[in-house]
């Protein structure tokens, strides 16, 4: 059975921010391996005042944290921070679903990151750079912003004025 902690520092749930994301229309869950002691899982819970009053947030945060104790013994072994945001859809979604998005976050947010071999950013376009689209070109030159449009600009209604 793998240890589960919380978060309890500003500090802990911003640096969580930095890692992988996953998205559900229930939640989002933000995690980062540790690399340093203690070991286990920590969790952190974000309820936001958009989500509703405080006597639903906190049926919210009741229900992540009992859905967090039922899959305990299925959570991955892993030395990361997770930071779970709720939506309101948490409120009224059933059980087994949160269970069921909690365990797919923690198995994405928690995997660790493939190893890169060095030179392999060559493939990744510079800073700056297009990335898809190509080059521009030059023979259709981009008007400057907040310029007139040119007079024979079409308006859109297909007449040319």
């Amino acid at each position: 059975m793998a240890t589960i902690e919380r978060l309890r520092r500003r500090s802990e749930f911003l640096a969580a921010a930095e890692g992988r994301r996953f998205h559900t229309e229930r939640m989002t869950a933000q995690g980062l391996r540790r690399e340093a002691a203690p070991e286990g899982l920590r969790i952190g819970f974000t309820i936001t005042k958009r989500v509703g009053h405080a006597t639903e947030r906190n049926r919210i945060r009741r229900r992540l944290r009992a859905a967090v104790a039922a899959i305990a013994s299925d959570a991955p072994a892993a030395t990361a921070d997770v930071v779970l945001i709720a939506r309101r859809p948490a409120l009224s979604a059933d059980f087994e679903t949160l269970k069921t998005d909690l365990a797919r976050a923690l198995a994405v947010v928690t995997r660790p990151r493939a190893p890169r071999e060095p030179g392999s950013d060559a493939s990744r376009p510079e800073r700056g750079q297009r990335r898809g689209k190509g080059e521009r070109s030059s023979s259709t030159p981009r008007p400057a912003p907040g310029a007139a449009p040119s007079p024979n600009a079409s308006d859109g209604t297909g007449n040319g004025q």
